[in-house]
């Protein structure tokens, strides 16, 4: 198949899947069916090992929005396909270049609409594509047009059509159509610009020879002056992280106890200071390493330092998630306490990939192409896992267990409120569970929540 049959083919499968439905089962189909095409799509040169996960990963994602299709599951799946579709043109660019080549895409789509030549066939052997544009789509296309000219000009012309109702919402089926072949026109026809693929050698992560030389970064700093600054701020700043953390860790553990509220939110202005204190971490050791005083032999004392500063930033990192898990222990489960796991995690994570850099001398473009992948992973782990579930299981355990937040507030809570129901004999919130169950159930299939079809009325 050629381009523009998969654009048609896929634009048609949307306007099927959704029309007259909701977000659900029909989208993972979707999803499923532009994974598949892609792979087919896809010539061997191409089909990598890192394509063949993504295309894997795609087809989980899919199902776990057929699962849950929440906002996590959604982002999953787009940015699933977008890497998917992304490698199987691209397997030499960097992975950063794909929000550029995404939104340049976005931004110049109509116009490369109008370009037919780079996308329609230009001849066409057995002639049925060529006659069916001639015959049939290009006259439908003005014919719907000055009908609608026409019926705004005059009532009596709109009246001949009026009293005739067809069963099609033909308002919506347009919308779907344009919709739908959006976002299969940028899928299956993007355009990479060809100043992107001369940059991509910017974001290499290793250092050319020329890299290597040892020289001075700034005109009004030596190169002796700027390593010894080197040396006297990472030895400052580490003097200063061992006060913080012996304060921050007192303050935390061993000052009187406070109120639910007051312990709220000391915890988020805390831990939001030491994901600042980490991102400012990285930075400083990316000012500092960024070219030749990864290869100085003199900067030995420096790098000893920063390692140093690392690990005490991995300390001070540890010292919030201890203090989140007591948070957690004594006030349960939230999202935003899950949350702040993610984060710290990831800034272990970013100090681990730190070292790393300066270890193996590695550029700074490292850190974000290693990074991307992370956070990908992330998404990943908050769409495949059912958190509300685990939020339910493990505060039902709880003398203060809040019935209504769960219910309200928290998704996908239903298996376990329907067993808190059974064991505590609230017939109440049993009932209030079943209705949402039915509710759910009684949708059409395309827009189903898998989730609910596992649970019992």
């Amino acid at each position: 198949m050629k381009t523009h049959h998969y654009i048609f083919l896929t634009a048609a499968l949307f306007v099927v899947l959704f029309y007259d439905q909701e977000p659900g089962l029909n989208f993972a189909i979707l999803g499923i069916v532009y994974a598949l095409l892609t792979l087919f799509k896809t010539p061997e040169r191409n089909r990598t090992r890192i394509f063949l996960i993504l295309f894997v990963i795609s087809i989980l994602s899919s199902l776990a929005f057929a699962w849950f299709r929440d906002f996590p599951s959604l982002l999953a799946v787009v940015s699933s396909l977008l890497l998917l579709g992304y490698r199987s043109r691209n397997r030499k660019l960097k992975i950063l270049f794909l929000i550029p080549v995404f939104i340049i895409n976005t931004i110049t789509s109509i116009f490369r609409f109008f370009n037919f030549d780079e996308w329609l066939p230009k001849k066409n052997v057995s002639g049925v594509w060529q006659k069916t544009l001639a015959f049939i789509i290009i006259p439908l296309v003005f014919i719907s047009l000055f009908f609608g000219i026409y019926s705004v000009g005059s009532d009596h012309f709109a009246s001949i059509f009026r009293d005739y109702e067809l069963d099609i919402n033909v308002w919506q089926v347009l919308g779907l159509s344009v919709l739908g072949f959006f976002i299969a026109f940028n899928y299956w026809n993007y355009a990479v610009e060809r100043f992107i693929y001369k940059k991509n050698h910017l974001l290499d992560e290793d250092f050319q020879d020329t890299d290597k030389v040892q020289k001075a970064t700034y005109s009004f700093l030596d190169l002796e002056a700027e390593r010894t600054s080197g040396v006297i701020s990472f030895f400052c700043l580490n003097i200063l992280l061992i006060f913080f953390i012996v304060t921050y860790n007192y303050e935390q553990f061993y000052e009187a106890s406070k109120t639910p509220v007051q312990l709220s939110e000391e915890t988020h202005e805390r831990v939001n200071a030491v994901i600042l204190s980490i991102i400012m971490a990285v930075l400083v050791i990316m000012f500092y390493f960024k070219s030749g005083f990864n290869f100085d032999p003199k900067a030995k004392l420096m790098k000893i330092l920063a390692r140093i500063w690392i690990i005490l930033n991995a300390i001070l990192v540890c010292s919030a998630a201890l203090k989140n898990y007591e948070y957690i222990i004594s006030y349960g489960f939230t999202y935003k306490r899950l949350g702040v796991f993610a984060f710290l995690l990831l800034s272990l994570i970013g100090l681990a990939l730190t070292f790393i850099k300066i270890q193996k001398k590695k550029r700074n473009i490292f850190l974000f192409n290693t990074m991307i992948w992370y956070f990908y992973g992330t998404i990943l782990a908050c769409s495949y896992v059912n958190w509300g579930g685990i939020i339910t299981s493990q505060n039902m355990k709880r003398k203060d267990f809040a019935v209504n937040y769960h219910l309200d507030q928290i998704n996908f809570s239903e298996k376990g409120l329907l067993e808190y129901a059974d064991e505590k004999k609230d017939l109440q919130l049993k009932k209030k569970v079943l209705e949402k169950i039915k509710a759910e159930k009684s949708k059409t299939f395309l827009s189903k929540i898998l989730y609910f079809e596992t649970l019992k009325e």
